[in-house]
């Protein structure tokens, strides 16, 4: 074949491929949401979709496939064309399923490209209002004296509240009594009923408890205070050295998205967070957006494989998978 011919051949496939990613978004984009409608992951999503759809100029719509902790709205995505039509919220718990379940139909790293971080929703550790320690100092005493008689409530395998558990036991060394709920609010119930003594929530669903002093507030697990509870130390703070939990969210997109589509995914997704209604939105219910430097589809990845990495051995260590 001449090289004219062979030039022309080239430049014709690239035609066809950057064709789409000129003309995008053509039609709405689906944003699949792994959690029930409803939900704080829900209502995180419904705002980052409406003022992405503002700056794509096409409908963001959210789609919720719930099941097996965000592992089958994940499958669907992993499934799905890679023409930025497709996109999932991914969360804290994608991280942790690369060493969770064992045997997914899909990879929970290799089979998605990074789009951006969203927020992080801080979580806490609280307490049911007559337990006898005070503070976290006490509560850290307490619970290594009697680490078989405390009991410890998480919202399942696989919730964001299990992994709190595992991450602070290993941080004590000592094995609470665990017990697993079908999601965190009928945990909250327990310890708001004096049933269940420690839960590590999030404080979308924490901060008004604390506030009516219906359950006591311990320590936040992030590594700086947060602004809704400023009172409360962080673990850090109590000398649990590099403890740092937060409840995130983020974008990605089919492997094999053009990078041009995913470019403009991610200069849609900053612009959203960067937007002051958007913000005042997200704070309340708890949840704090990323800056800009950190939606970026490499800060991302970077940050994505260095929490698999955070997950695997604690996971490891406890035994406990979800299949």
């Amino acid at each position: 074949m001449k090289k004219s011919a062979c030039l022309a051949l080239a430049l014709l496939a690239c035609a066809a491929v950057s064709a789409p990613a000129q003309n995008y978004p053509a039609r709405a984009i689906n944003l699949i949401v792994p959690f029930a409608a409803g939900g704080p992951s829900d209502a995180l999503a419904r705002v980052i979709a409406q003022a992405m759809s503002a700056t794509l100029g096409q409908q963001v719509a959210i789609e919720n496939v719930t099941g097996a902790g965000g592992t089958l709205g994940a499958a669907k995505g992993a499934q799905a064309r890679p023409d930025g039509y497709t996109l999932l919220l991914a969360h804290i718990g994608q991280a942790a399923s690369v060493t969770l379940y064992r045997n997914l139909p899909y990879d929970p790293v290799g089979a998605f490209d990074p789009i951006g971080l969203i927020a992080e929703v801080p979580m806490v550790v609280v307490g049911r209002k007559d337990l006898a320690p005070k503070d976290i100092g006490e509560l850290i005493t307490y619970i290594k004296a009697n680490k078989d008689k405390v009991t410890y409530g998480n919202g399942g395998v696989g919730s964001a509240s299990h992994f709190c558990g595992l991450l602070l036991m290993n941080a004590l060394q000592a094995e609470m009594t665990t017990v697993s709920y079908r999601g965190s609010a009928p945990a909250m119930l327990d310890v708001l009923g004096g049933r269940l003594d420690l839960l590590c929530d999030q404080t979308t669903t924490t901060t008004s408890h604390m506030r009516a002093a219906t359950i006591k507030g311990y320590a936040v697990t992030m590594k700086a205070r947060v602004p809704a509870v400023p009172e409360l130390p962080t673990l850090n703070e109590a000398g649990l050295r590099d403890f740092d939990l937060s409840v995130w969210y983020g974008l990605v997109v089919p492997k094999g998205t053009p990078k041009p589509i995913t470019d403009q995914l991610a200069g849609a997704l900053r612009a959203a967070i960067s937007d002051a209604t958007v913000v005042k939105r997200l704070a309340d219910f708890g949840a704090q957006p990323v800056s800009a430097e950190r939606a970026t589809p490499e800060a991302f990845a970077a940050f994505f494989r260095a929490d698999v990495g955070k997950w695997a051995p604690v996971i490891k260590a406890a035994g406990v998978y979800a299949d």
